[in-house]
């Protein structure tokens, strides 16, 4: 069954992306009310109106493009942790983050995404990543390459004796124990900077405009889309334990996607990775 979707017109999943985006986000962005505003589990974690309502309209679209999916979105496993098992079970699964760089949305800045993947088993097959403001849509498929609005994407790599340009873990989101984790990078070889939207940061590297994220949370509504995205447009990615990200499991912390093989392993190696 998964197969056959795979191989026939994935339009449709576009489709649907937009059309959700375009009902539930777009309207809002820059018109939202102080009442469709809320916080999660601190002041920096903010959920909105919109991504609720664009999770639940992709929900009921997604699941009827291909029956028997299931979906495992940001707002669904907060609402209930338990939904956050699907990715371990045997159905195909829906990872959805409705609006990636929330607090951007929230500010007015354009700086934010919708992001969408479908695992089977674990392993990542297809993603979209859509930029609506710029209406910029990435997509990837398992083996298939990745194009940006059509166009072939193709990650290259960093000149050699370049500084290294790396987005990373926002602090604000991070606890004092991930951020122990990202000492190593603080040499006079890398450039890291807070990562915004996790999903456009992938994007960048995708495109070969930013050498490599590091990661120290593993949520994979913020990283499906991007890992297979930047592995189809020739990079690699890789946690500190020197296997790769794996969105049914608990990864080893941190983890890398390079615009190349050197770039993660050079990273991995001042982030503590065994030699």
């Amino acid at each position: 069954m998964i197969d056959d979707f795979l191989t026939g017109d994935l339009s449709d999943v576009e489709e649907a992306i937009r059309k959700a985006v375009a009902t539930e986000i777009t309207p809002r962005f820059r018109r939202l009310a102080d009442d469709e505003i809320d916080h999660k589990r601190g002041p920096h974690d903010l959920v909105t109106a919109a991504d609720r309502l664009a999770e639940e309209h992709l929900t009921g679209s997604l699941t009827a493009l291909l029956p028997g999916s299931v979906v495992v979105g940001e707002e669904s496993v907060h609402a209930d942790p338990a939904v956050y098992g699907a990715l371990r079970g045997d159905a195909p699964v829906w990872i959805v983050d409705p609006v990636d760089g929330t607090r951007q949305f929230v500010e007015g800045d354009p700086g934010f995404c919708t992001l969408v993947a479908l695992a089977h088993r674990g392993e990542l097959l297809a993603s979209w990543t859509y930029a609506p403001v710029p209406d910029e849509l990435a997509f990837a498929v398992r083996g298939g390459g990745a194009l940006l609005d059509g166009r072939p994407l193709r990650a290259g790599a960093p000149v050699p004796g370049d500084v290294v340009r790396v987005a990373m873990s926002n602090p604000d989101f991070s606890s004092p124990e991930e951020k122990r984790l990202l000492l190593g990078l603080d040499v006079p070889e890398v450039h890291a900077k807070p990562c915004g939207s996790a999903g456009l940061e992938y994007l960048r590297v995708a495109r070969g405009e930013l050498d490599a994220t590091v990661f120290s949370w593993d949520y994979a509504w913020d990283h499906a889309a991007g890992l297979l995205l930047v592995t189809e447009a020739g990079g690699c990615q890789r946690t500190v334990a020197g296997k790769p990200f794996d969105v049914s499991v608990d990864n080893t912390l941190p983890f890398t996607a390079a615009r190349d093989e050197a770039t993660a392993r050079r990273l991995l190696a001042l982030l503590g990775a065994p030699s």
